[in-house]
């Protein structure tokens, strides 16, 4: 049996047993160093190298940077000017939701957190307008994706470093997507709410006055991208020094402009960055393990070799990606999936001349919406969790609003100039 079905059947079975995803896939670089008789100390040796790098950094910062938001009062801000820009739509909370989501995307850079730092908020509130919960579950599960996808975002800087890119660019790229992305969720809800008939009895006015009040009461937690990404772009600090910059400005705003965190909130903030950075680390040591079996082992080449016989042009090569992507998005997470798919798909991308900038944006698109898919989607469960139902009864408004999001990632891959567009722009 070739080394790579070992390694592949390992991955597998220890994914189906509910083995923890670092350890599915550090045991299957274990067994398949064994099989192939390859010293075990290489193991530990690419562990360490994998998460040997400053840009690393940035990770637990933009973690820490989006928990003391959502705690310091930034998100409930940044749900009253969504709802005063939108509330007044055809299902007018429903989209509050996808906006506030997308708005607290550009705090945090990660799924599970927008899901539950909106979710905590919007779930409750549309329950007692009569949404039914398991809908605005589901809405919330499908929007919280959008948290990888508008910078900063941690599965990018990851791309960024295993593709040997520039943080900055795949940052702008992610900016029109990330649009496109909820624009085409608030399009599918409000088709829902309308056919339905949910939200129809908290229907309200647009009201200009309140807009312009919500946004002066949410003015400091807007300018966190403003800060954040503006610094990266003029060259002020690196990606990494930006999420220290977004902790610092977290902190000082919870503390003495909104005054809503305390010392009892930051001392469980920081217990939590570091369990969620040490396994996220744990995971990126791991899978930069089983990345280097599938290299030594000539794996990646032949798989790419596979895609680069089947791919007849940029358009056949991106769509069997996508299905990929979706594929892996549903049984692994989305950091782990991204350091497994460059060395193998990147290679071929770039020999159709397809940019790795780009590339990298319809990768983390693809790989984010696994987030929000049975079985392992953590959206779900953190959104039936807060719904008070079981994670089942939400995947049936859960899937319609999958399709709006592929459709969103078809239209990104179809028109790369939407992608570059901001790229181009900031570094071309």
């Amino acid at each position: 049996m070739s080394i790579g079905v070992i390694l592949f059947v390992c991955l597998i079975v220890l994914l189906l047993g509910g083995i923890p995803i670092a350890a599915c896939i550090g045991g299957a670089a274990v067994v398949a160093m064994l099989a192939a008789d390859l010293p075990l100390l290489n193991f530990a040796s690419k562990v360490y190298a994998s998460v040997n790098s400053f840009t690393l950094m940035a990770i637990p910062f933009f973690m820490l940077a989006g928990s003391l938001m959502a705690t310091g009062g930034m998100s409930r801000r940044l749900i009253r000017l969504a709802s005063a820009l939108v509330g007044w739509i055809t299902g007018g909370l429903t989209h509050v939701m996808i906006l506030a989501s997308a708005f607290f995307a550009a705090l945090s850079g990660s799924a599970p957190a927008t899901c539950a730092a909106i979710g905590g908020m919007m779930i409750p509130e549309m329950e007692k307008k009569g949404f039914p919960p398991e809908f605005s579950a589901g809405v919330q599960c499908v929007a919280g994706t959008i948290g990888p996808i508008i910078p900063p975002s941690i599965p990018m800087v990851v791309y960024a470093i295993s593709a040997g890119v520039s943080v900055g660019e795949i940052f702008a790229g992610g900016f029109i997507p990330g649009i496109i992305f909820a624009v085409c969720l608030m399009i599918v809800s409000g088709w829902i709410c309308k056919k339905k008939g949910f939200g129809m009895e908290s229907k309200t006015e647009f009201d200009a006055h309140e807009v312009w009040v919500a946004f002066k009461d949410s003015i400091w937690a807007l300018l966190v991208p403003v800060i954040v990404l503006g610094g990266i772009y003029s060259g002020v600090f690196t990606p990494t020094e930006a999420g220290a910059v977004a902790s610092v400005y977290g902190l000082f705003a919870g503390f003495f402009i909104y005054r809503e965190l305390s010392w009892k909130d930051l001392k469980k903030i920081l217990m939590d960055t570091a369990a969620n950075t040490s396994l996220v680390l744990l995971i990126i040591g791991c899978a930069g393990a089983f990345t280097w079996v599938l290299t030594i082992q000539g794996i990646a080449t032949a798989i790419g070799g596979w895609f680069a016989a089947v791919s007849s042009g940029k358009i056949i090569f991106m769509a069997l990606t996508i299905l990929l992507l979706l594929f892996m998005g549903c049984f692994m997470e989305c950091c782990a999936s991204v350091l497994m798919v460059v060395p193998i798909l990147l290679p071929v991308a770039q020999s159709l001349g397809i940019d790795p900038v780009y590339f990298g944006v319809i990768v983390v698109m693809t790989l984010s919406l696994g987030m929000a898919t049975p079985p392992v989607g953590e959206d779900l469960y953190i959104a039936a969790s807060i719904a008070g139902i079981k994670f089942e009864q939400e995947v049936k408004y859960v899937m319609p609003l999958v399709g709006a999001a592929i459709l969103a990632i078809a239209i990104c891959a179809a028109l790369p100039g939407l992608v570059m567009f901001l790229p181009n722009l900031f570094y071309g």
